[in-house]
């Protein structure tokens, strides 16, 4: 079988290489190779340091390069980038596979029995809109799957920008004026709104309401005009307006004076289920849903039933210092923000007093040293938090900004440190202001609550929970290539019913709730 060649291959090869520090290379290897040979579907979070550097990579790869039938990998650019120029050559060198490796947007051609690599983008748009670009029944891997449903918004989200209304308008000559009142009552609605931190504005019922009547005016045209029929942008995005199911929101450019429309599916799974029947497929990411049997994630995005497993983490490898302190606020009360920085000014210095730190007054001290990170969400607190210890530290610091030194202080909101860890060297001492749930405010956010609340469904477990939890354990994978400390400040991992599942998310882990008499001298 090939599940046993697999593994009699792979584990030859990591003799050769030395001892591997991830202990699970082959069952993932037979796990994949067993996907292939059944046809049988699978989603595996790998977690920990080995999802951060990809060192799993090898696994999935000598058993699709083995298998004797053509298969897909989908990939975003950097990972593509590093199996084509690294992982693939070194895998080929060592074992002598002949296996044909292509990479592209579409199916190379009906004879093709290798390898293809493709985009997130290419493959999702083909299986979503049916342009039969890509054979089904093709055995497919999905990497870095912790952004799928992301993907997935992106495709699914139909955007009308300016020059779109002027299409709509030469596409219906003798709608013009109604077309030109709409989007000038459209815009100034959104302009009306009161400015927030997001830059977005969800649609209400009387914007809704001036959009429907503008569609069944268009509809009930008799002929179409010669120009053609609806504008393509147009006809997809009324093919999504079906409020309140759907997201509809306004992003609101005050500088240019502009306004676009953007309209999404809430409920992911209706679009994504019909996709999963086409072909098998194996999911990989680093931390996909808190539970092993992922049941959140598959519901969110329309998985059926198939084999889930949840890889444990190397308690030797993978394991942090944790630094939980249970004095500071709670995060919603006046007082938290001149008790944060206190806390954040003491863990920065070599030579803070570790007793009453609340109550300490920093007149002057040396700076403790190394590359620190400092994550939080609340947009005003962070800009506050980065001039005042801008103010303290200088040019170290920086809010935002990937050009930061290995003795750097960065401050920064969860998106920015996603996109931007893997350029950046492994944080010394990571300090999480604030759990990364997202926050009501974001209209974005509240418009997901409100979806879930209309079907009487929990949405903080369903929407939440699970989106903090596998945030906060991506986040803090790369402290624990060298056994770094993390510093969680948000004291309601103490004071809620859900603070003890956080904690265990992010096992292994060394707990303390004081900083050790060494702190200031360790890097």
């Amino acid at each position: 079988m090939i599940e046993a060649q697999v593994h009699q291959q792979l584990r030859a090869l990591l003799r050769e290489w030395g001892e591997p520090s991830w202990p699970h290379h082959l069952t993932l290897a037979r796990l994949v190779a067993r996907a292939l040979r059944l046809g049988r579907s699978a989603l595996l979070q790998v977690g920990g340091l080995s999802a951060y550097q990809g060192e799993y990579r090898l696994s999935y790869l000598i058993a699709l390069m083995m298998w004797p039938g053509p298969a897909i990998v989908v990939a975003p650019e950097p990972t593509a980038q590093r199996l084509l120029m690294a992982d693939l050559p070194r895998l080929q060198e060592k074992l002598r596979l002949q296996k044909s490796v292509h990479r592209g947007d579409r199916w190379p051609g009906s004879g093709f029995n290798g390898l293809l690599i493709t985009t997130p983008e290419a493959w999702l748009s083909d299986r979503l809109t049916g342009t039969s670009h890509f054979p089904d029944g093709i055995p497919t891997l999905i990497d870095d799957a912790d952004n799928l449903e992301l993907w997935v918004r992106q495709q699914l989200t139909a955007d009308l920008v300016p020059l779109d209304w002027n299409h709509l308008a030469l596409a219906y000559p003798d709608h013009q004026r109604l077309i030109q009142d709409t989007h000038v009552a459209l815009t100034h609605a959104a302009f009306q709104r009161p400015a927030n931190p997001y830059h977005r504005y969800l649609l209400e019922e009387n914007d809704c309401h001036q959009l429907q009547r503008l569609f069944q005016v268009l509809t009930a045209s008799r002929t179409p005009q010669p120009e053609g029929p609806m504008p393509p942008q147009w006809a997809r995005f009324w093919q999504q307006f079906n409020p309140p199911d759907h997201l509809l929101w306004f992003a609101v450019d005050r500088d240019r004076g502009q306004m676009t429309l953007h309209c999404a599916p809430v409920d992911l799974a209706p679009a994504l289920a019909p996709v999963w029947s086409r072909q098998p497929v194996v999911l990989l990411g680093a931390a996909l849903d808190p539970e092993p049997a992922a049941d959140h994630f598959r519901q969110r995005l329309g998985l059926g039933d198939l084999t889930c497993l949840q890889f444990t983490p190397n308690r030797q490898n993978d394991a942090i210092q944790l630094y939980l302190p249970n004095h500071l606020p709670l995060p919603n009360t006046p007082q938290f923000q001149g008790v944060l920085h206190q806390e954040i000014r003491r863990l920065l210095s070599r030579d803070a007093n570790t007793d009453n730190c609340s109550e300490t007054v920093f007149e002057s001290f040396a700076p403790r040293p190394g590359f620190t990170v400092i994550l939080l969400d609340d947009l005003p607190l962070k800009g506050q938090l980065g001039a005042a210890l801008a103010g303290e530290f200088g040019s170290r610091v920086q809010v935002e900004q990937a050009a930061v030194g290995s003795n750097g202080i960065l401050v920064s909101g969860w998106e920015f440190w996603r996109q931007h860890r893997a350029l950046l060297p492994p944080p010394d001492l990571l300090i999480v202001a604030t759990l990364p749930l997202p926050s009501l405010e974001n209209p974005m956010v509240a418009g997901r609550v409100a979806f879930h609340k209309r079907r009487r469904q929990d949405w903080f477990r369903l929407y939440l929970f699970p989106t903090a939890v596998t945030e906060l354990q991506r986040a803090i994978a790369p402290s624990r290539q060298h056994q770094g400390t993390v510093a969680l400040l948000d004291t309601r991992v103490h004071y809620r019913s859900y603070g003890a599942q956080i904690l265990e998310a992010l096992s292994p882990a060394a707990c303390t709730r004081s900083l050790p008499s060494d702190w200031g001298a360790r890097r």
